[in-house]
């Protein structure tokens, strides 16, 4: 085993561009699985596609750490190798994303042949228990303007993103203000706050006049922790502002009662 991976090293060693990142190419692993790779706006991710293979039915799968890989026989292995940092999982590709310090001439290699030993072992790429992310799925309390949001990002966000390599993740709307995650080659990239504010959020104040920004949150718990309680639909809105009138009401009787 050590011999085969000292030999699939010297067979995929990288030529390098000039300016340090690994440039696109085809490599045929035995006779069945070729992988084409393609360089990202984001130095450190790299997108490897195996050709024939489908890697996710639908949706994507974003895993910052090897804690929240677990979900995902490709992902745990993937996180063993040195110099890992995330993995991010689409229909037809994956994107790596390494560590600063690690070279892609050393990394590379090692994820060619651990895809390999995966797809040799038949293993599912999610284990039975995993969700799928439903976060533009259009649900009939909601607006039209975050109908119009979704439509967009689904339909003109998502397929320009994931061919850099990475994906956006709807999380709510709130007071105007578009709140969305970054994930893949998008988590971290240098140009990725260019992208946000010129691109996505300019599209969507266009064609969504209730729409005041675009911010990119890291997580779903920091959109709560800025957004407070996420609103699920406006029937619900309303009812917390009827619960909270009543209760103002309940409080201003009692005070009066209490003075009489």
């Amino acid at each position: 085993n050590m011999l085969a991976r000292s030999l699939l090293r010297k067979r995929l060693r990288l030529k390098r561009n000039n300016i340090g990142r690994p440039s696109d190419g085809i490599v045929s692993l035995f006779r069945s699985l070729f992988i084409n790779t393609q360089v990202t706006p984001n130095p450190d991710s790299l997108k490897f596609l195996p050709e024939g293979q489908t890697i996710l039915e639908s949706g994507t799968r974003d895993y910052p750490d090897a804690m929240k890989a677990v979900e995902s026989n490709l992902g745990k292995i993937l996180f063993r190798l040195n110099g890992v940092k995330r993995v991010f999982l689409a229909q037809d590709f994956l994107t790596v994303t390494k560590e600063e310090d690690i070279d892609w001439e050393a990394l590379k290699p090692d994820i060619f042949s651990t895809l390999l030993e995966f797809y040799a072992s038949g293993q599912p790429v999610l284990n039975e228990d995993a969700t799928i992310s439903q976060d533009t799925l259009i649900n009939e309390d909601d607006t039209e303007d975050v109908v119009m949001i979704k439509e967009l990002i689904e339909t003109r966000v998502r397929p320009a993103v994931q061919d850099d390599g990475g994906d956006i993740t709807y999380l709510g709307f709130v007071d105007g203000v578009v709140f969305l995650q970054m994930q893949g080659s998008c988590s971290g990239c240098p140009s990725s706050s260019y992208t946000l504010k010129v691109g996505i959020e300019r599209m969507l104040m266009h064609w969504v006049s209730g729409v005041n920004g675009v911010m990119a949150v890291d997580s779903y718990e920091e959109f709560v922790k800025l957004a407070g309680d996420p609103v699920v639909s406006e029937s619900e809105k309303a009812l917390r502002k009827l619960e909270s009138k009543l209760s103002a009401k309940e409080k201003a009787e009692k005070a009066l009662n209490e003075e009489l």
